[in-house]
């Protein structure tokens, strides 16, 4: 418009050869310019003129876009095809301290050209003089920063530090109607970063069809596409796209300062995953309320794609679907009013072989207040290789818990794992996943669980009644505790607390308490020479970090018993030896030793306090740095004695494997 009316004059420049326009402000298709100056020169029989446009500030604010300081500066030249001119100039312009890009205008009666060049990018534009109104945009390889503005209209905190766009932008500003603004792009590694880092997305690849309308002080907007690939980050939802085609559809409006209207969420990722929803968000786009619909007919990709940054938090990344699914859920104010979930023959494992359930059936469901019934059960399963029977589960949400309705028995390693009660309460805003149940352990065979665990030869069972086991905060803890039938005798195990039990660096709390073992049996499975007797003792404080011991107060020591021989052989007294940097000593000569296999003795102890990897050790007595661990009886009469009470843990525990290996060889001199 600017130009059209100060070229409109150029005939008086046939006297003049300068013309200038000084203009405060111009208001056109949505867009204000102030402190307009225009400046033509065109001296006596020149074939061109020179023409700069300067403005001190544009403003498109419906569009985003705000530049300071712009000047344009182009060879203006006229061309006369019939009875109307042309007029054609191209050059440089700048906004601020930017770089210059090129821009070409083209300008008659009928309508209005520009193109702007930067490199590969180019803006095309195009307006009719006949519906001033309307602007078409053609877009080639254009930096998505170049349209960053239009996006932080509609969300604040946005950026777009990468991709490319294609495609065709069509913009009504008719004066009357709210600002229509349709696009058809196709965006290619597209990357979206929030400035609160809420949302991310990196890589994006398809089509996108847009529509925005803009009245004063609101919008509305819809948005179709079809993606090929590319990353998402939305809290700690992350989502890894296939290279094969996934559609999505949203719906939004917004006025003024308010909540987000999302009447429309639509995902379609082929078999893997449907979605339909809808939504409100805050103005800083946290879940008003909130109503979702999945399914998924072949589950096996779900938890690669959906999934992994739930079950990274959770320690579960190796986790593995197959078979299908569907599930619904209502948020209202950010808290949880009912969910649903249908399983249909589903398997989940784990790719770590921590855990497997196979052919999951049922419906599981959840209220925040009416009763709601449910049950799923499975057809097998196993836990660290351990096999597991069938189950049923039969369950009732109400008030927003999910607790068991009946007893729940699994066979489990000859014996039986019971579940007396179980009390579900779902994540929160305030609070994680927490679950409290009752458990009972009858008869598990204690030498198969030891095969699947790799342990020693163990052989015993496990019973035990804990009143409560809770869950919460990624942390289980057992009140009560198990008593444990070893070799002869018995092990209680009390104060039993894990913390991320499937998560990075798990780590055991307990105390346990040893009535009664049979030593012969004990030093048998672990080869450590022969012992025969009977061990008490306890191990306050253990801690373990992923499976190694790195604190407890242990105190082991033999208590005479009818019946029992207490005898000690040379291979472990050798042994003993070794580990604890000790030595013997006998009423004989050391030669004299060797004619015998054995020994006998009034008592063994020996006690290890473990802090910072050093164990403190001590014996049946203790004096400077020396300490008794066996007490000799009967001729020939052997003590064994230790003479370094602070050992370094790691050089111990080398040893303890050495001696049980049977690499210490027992040498008689």
């Amino acid at each position: 418009m600017i130009l059209t009316l100060f070229l409109a004059c150029v005939p008086v420049l046939v006297q003049a050869q300068s013309m200038q326009a000084r203009i405060k402000r111009v208001e056109a298709a949505g867009t204000t310019l102030r402190d307009v100056r225009v400046r033509l020169d065109w001296p006596t029989d020149a074939p061109e003129g020179r023409l700069r446009l300067q403005a001190g500030d544009l403003d498109a604010g419906a569009l985003g876009w705000r530049f300071r300081d712009l000047d344009w500066q182009c060879p203006l030249q006229r061309e006369t095809t019939g009875v109307t001119p042309r007029w054609r100039c191209a050059g440089p312009v700048r906004s601020g301290d930017g770089p210059a890009l090129q821009l070409a205008l083209v300008l008659d009666a009928a309508a209005t050209a520009a193109t702007l060049v930067s490199g590969d990018a180019r803006v095309g534009l195009v307006r009719d003089s006949a519906t001033p109104e309307i602007t078409r945009i053609d877009l080639r390889q254009v930096p998505a920063a170049w349209v960053e503005a239009l996006v932080r209209e509609a969300w604040s905190v946005a950026r777009l530090p990468r991709g490319r766009l294609d495609g065709k932008v069509h913009i009504n500003a008719h004066s009357a109607r709210p600002l229509d603004v349709d696009a058809d792009l196709a965006v290619t590694a597209l990357a979206l970063e929030t400035d609160d880092a809420s949302a991310a997305a990196d890589g994006l690849t398809g089509d996108l069809a847009i529509r925005f309308l803009l009245p004063d002080d609101a919008l509305t907007a819809t948005v179709d596409g079809r993606l090929r690939g590319g990353e998402l980050l939305v809290g700690n939802a992350y989502v890894v796209l296939p290279e094969s085609p996934v559609t999505f559809g949203v719906d939004l409006a917004r006025a003024g300062a308010g909540d987000w209207a999302l009447p429309r969420l639509q995902w379609r990722d082929g078999a893997t995953l449907q979605v339909d929803g809808q939504a409100r968000l805050r103005p800083d786009l946290e879940i008003a309320s909130l109503g979702l619909s999945l399914a998924s007919h072949d589950a096996a990709a779900v938890p690669g794609r959906y999934l992994s940054g739930w079950l990274g938090q959770a320690g579960i990344q190796g986790l593995t679907l197959s078979g299908g699914f569907r599930a619904g859920l209502e948020l209202d104010d950010a808290a949880l009013r009912s969910a649903e979930l249908s399983l249909t023959g589903l398997d989940v494992g784990d790719s770590d072989g921590r855990f497997r359930f196979d052919r999951l059936d049922g419906a599981l469901r959840y209220s925040a207040a009416a009763p709601v019934l449910g049950s799923v059960g499975w057809q097998g399963g196993a836990l660290y290789g351990m096999s597991f029977d069938a189950a049923d589960w039969h369950l009732e949400s109400r008030d927003g818990l999910l607790r068991l309705r009946e007893l729940v028995e699994v066979p489990f390693l000859g014996g039986q794992i019971g579940f007396d009660s179980l009390e579900v309460q779902l994540p929160s805003a305030r609070s994680g996943l927490r679950m409290a149940t009752a458990l009972r352990l009858d008869a598990i065979d204690v030498g198969a669980l030891a095969r699947s665990l790799d342990w020693p030869a163990f052989e015993g069972t496990l019973t035990g009644h804990i009143p409560t086991v809770r869950y919460a905060d990624n942390r289980i803890d057992f009140d009560g505790g198990l008593s444990i039938g070893l070799f002869d005798g018995r092990v209680d195990v009390s104060s039993l607390a894990v913390e991320r039990p499937f998560g990075v660096l798990p780590t055991v709390t307990s105390d346990l308490v040893l009535t009664g073992l049979d030593l012969h049996a004990l030093t048998g499975v672990f080869g450590f020479g022969s012992i025969e007797g009977r061990l008490h003792g306890r191990i306050d404080g253990l801690r373990l970090v992923d499976w190694n011991a790195t604190a407890f107060d242990a105190e082991l020591h033999t208590e005479p018993a009818p019946g029992v021989r207490q005898r000690i052989s040379q291979r472990a007294v050798q042994d003993i030896s070794s580990v604890g940097d000790a030595s013997f000593v006998t009423t004989l000569q050391g030669r004299a030793i060797a004619l015998f296999d054995d020994f006998g003795y009034r008592g063994i102890g020996i006690s290890c306090r473990l802090r910072n990897e050093v164990c403190r050790m001590g014996g049946l007595r203790s004096e400077g740095n020396a300490f008794t661990i066996v007490r000799g009886a009967g001729l020939p009469r052997l003590d064994v004695v230790g003479f370094n009470r602070d050992v370094d843990w790691p050089t111990l525990v080398e040893r303890l494997v050495a001696a049980a290996g049977g690499d210490v060889a027992p040498v008689i001199e």
